[in-house]
């Protein structure tokens, strides 16, 4: 299979500038100045890439969205990778973080931005060192700064450090966090592309998106689009965690069996046991049963046809010790922890839901708390300004569907 994002990421000193441009890198930014900048554009549209931040919204087009008026134009790169089960960022960024930079510069040069932020979780303190002796290294190259690798285009690219909200992975939540507001989302449209940070056409990408730049342009668009299936191109990283023996961070193609890249690449499940559930793309996705994950493919299209979503591709497989009232009951916690506050169905809802959640999971429910479950997600799903209340949405409703015995089980009549 095809290495786009992680060639190098095993490679000892990859992190520095030196080894970075010995193996090629920043090549591609070189061949991205020689073009038109609309060129750069067309190019990403025709590689097919989509977001990789959970969307899926093809990049090339939300690029295109971007007006050309007199106001500045910003790039802001989405680091704050909060989503649980999604460790696959972090990696690109502690082992490789000029792939992102030159990425970025891409981006910005295409979109004619000569500022951009990259927004990192506040956990990931230690990252944004890392990054931030990255950047330094492509100052004093003079990569970065008054002269874009010598041609007549400036660019300062600057870490903000978030405080640990999940809610400022939200791109509206972002933006008024880095305008140093509370972290709020706002209400679309408009939408940042033509009201964003600073009231200024804004461009919002993740880290894996930006980190495939580099190849598309070196290698070409019509390459990337040859890889993965019909609507979904290129590779994708998976962050695996729970019951496999190799947990980690692996690049595949994208529609690449579930089934192979658990036993393969993930090593299988421990000790024999079988596969109860796996969650494909991070907790906020519908979970999916053994026999939903027969035959199923790792893309946007297969998983959505599989009652699931790819979302960010942080997966968690699960073996048949797991109690799906306990894996349900942590990951609503953590959504009434996250939840801002602003919109009443999901400060209620969420808060309701975990509750209720606890009190089965400690032998203390009703058989009718597992239909109060089903009507309060019914009652936050499509009703906020956000995604965050159907983030708890999807997991509730899938799990209490799928494995509902469980759940009534250990509730009294």
């Amino acid at each position: 299979m095809t290495k786009i994002l992680l060639t190098n990421i095993d490679k000892p000193d990859q992190a520095s500038i030196t080894k970075y441009r010995e193996r090629g890198g920043y090549k591609a930014l070189e061949k991205a100045l020689a073009m038109d900048p609309a060129t750069v554009i067309d190019e990403v549209k025709a590689s097919g890439l989509r977001g990789r931040g959970g969307a899926g919204f093809p990049t090339g087009i939300k690029w295109g969205f971007v007006p050309r008026t007199a106001k500045p134009t910003y790039l802001l790169c989405n680091a704050d990778e909060s989503e649980p089960g999604t460790f696959k960022d972090r990696i690109l960024m502690e082992r490789d973080p000029h792939l992102m930079i030159e990425g970025m510069a891409i981006a910005c040069y295409a979109l004619n931005s000569h500022l951009s932020y990259i927004y990192i979780r506040g956990e990931y303190e230690f990252v944004a060192n890392i990054v931030q002796k990255a950047l330094d290294e492509a100052y004093e190259a003079k990569i970065l700064g008054p002269s874009l690798l010598g041609k007549d285009y400036g660019l300062d690219i600057f870490i903000h450090l978030g405080q640990g909200a999940y809610i400022c992975g939200e791109e509206t939540s972002l933006i008024e966090s880095l305008e140093g507001n509370r972290g709020y989302p706002r209400i679309k449209p408009p939408f940042p592309a033509t009201h964003g940070f600073l009231a200024s056409p804004t461009v919002v990408n993740n880290v894996e998106t930006l980190a495939a730049l580099p190849w598309i342009i070196q290698n070409g668009a019509a390459a990337h689009a040859a890889i993965g299936t019909e609507k979904s191109k290129g590779t994708k990283l998976f962050s695996v965690s729970g019951h496999v023996n190799k947990p980690g961070v692996y690049e595949v193609d994208m529609g690449y069996p579930l089934l192979d890249f658990i036993n393969n690449e993930a090593g299988g499940i421990p000790n024999g046991r079988k596969l109860k559930a796996v969650i494909p793309g991070g907790s906020s996705v519908p979970v999916m049963t053994a026999a939903e994950c027969e035959g199923a493919l790792l893309d946007y299209e297969s998983l959505l046809k599989a009652g699931s979503m790819l979302g960010s591709g942080g997966m968690i497989v699960l073996d048949e010790t797991t109690s799906m009232p306990e894996t349900l009951s942590v990951i609503a916690d953590f959504y009434a922890h996250e939840s801002c506050g602003q919109c009443t169905p999901c400060r209620e809802g969420t808060g309701w839901a975990a509750k209720i959640l606890k009190n089965i999971v400690a032998g203390k429910g009703r058989r009718s708390d597992v239909d109060l479950l089903l009507k309060i997600a019914d009652r936050m799903e499509g009703k906020t300004i956000c995604p965050l209340a159907d983030a708890d949405v999807m997991p509730i409703r899938s799990f209490v569907t799928k494995f509902r015995s469980e759940f009534e089980a250990l509730c009294s009549s």
